[in-house]
């Protein structure tokens, strides 16, 4: 039920009726509500099983690529695709600020500590100027604001881009600020 609804999320957003929801799923929209039974309670929970789904991605790429950096790549490429899909999040949440606060604790609590991890193995970890697993997410945060919603914008290029150059592990000089 959970990737029919990030997978409906996706094409018709977080407002998207239940019903196609359960369409996608298979299910009944009785399931739906038993197992959801409210719209923030559905969205959170497809928020936090993506989530996990990233976190876990991180140790597998690691292990399948050969190349940490290659695994780095494409875990940013992961990261990318997750958070251009969560526009309307909060919207969704409604007034739960308290709620949008924890599920955002919550992904940085796990997703963190797994991009430290990545270029832990892709790079020196006492390289001077070395980005850590924060900045480089943020960054890449950064990068894929509006990028849903502008055919003229590719935030995904643009995160590679800046992924490439944290593995160059050129030095950033802060006298060029």
């Amino acid at each position: 039920m959970l990737d029919a609804a990030a997978a409906v999320f996706v094409t018709d957003g977080v407002d998207a009726p239940v019903r196609l929801i359960a369409e996608r799923a298979g299910v009944g929209m009785g399931t739906i509500y038993r197992h959801f039974p409210t719209r923030p309670a559905l969205v959170a929970a497809v928020y936090q099983h993506q989530v996990e789904a990233l976190a876990e991605a991180g140790p597998a790429l690691l292990r399948e690529a050969g190349d940490p950096g290659a695994a780095l790549q494409r875990w940013a490429a992961g990261f990318v695709d997750f958070l251009v899909t969560k526009h309307g999040l909060a919207g969704a949440l409604g007034s739960d600020t308290e709620g949008v606060n924890t599920l955002h604790q919550y992904f940085v609590d796990r997703l963190v500590p797994v991009c430290d991890e990545l270029l832990d193995a892709a790079l020196e970890p006492d390289a001077p100027g070395r980005v850590t697993g924060y900045m480089l997410m943020r960054g890449i945060g950064n990068l894929c604001i509006g990028g849903a919603n502008d055919s003229h914008y590719d935030a995904a290029r643009l995160a590679a881009l800046l992924v490439a150059g944290v593995l160059t592990g050129e030095r950033y000089d802060d006298d060029l600020r």
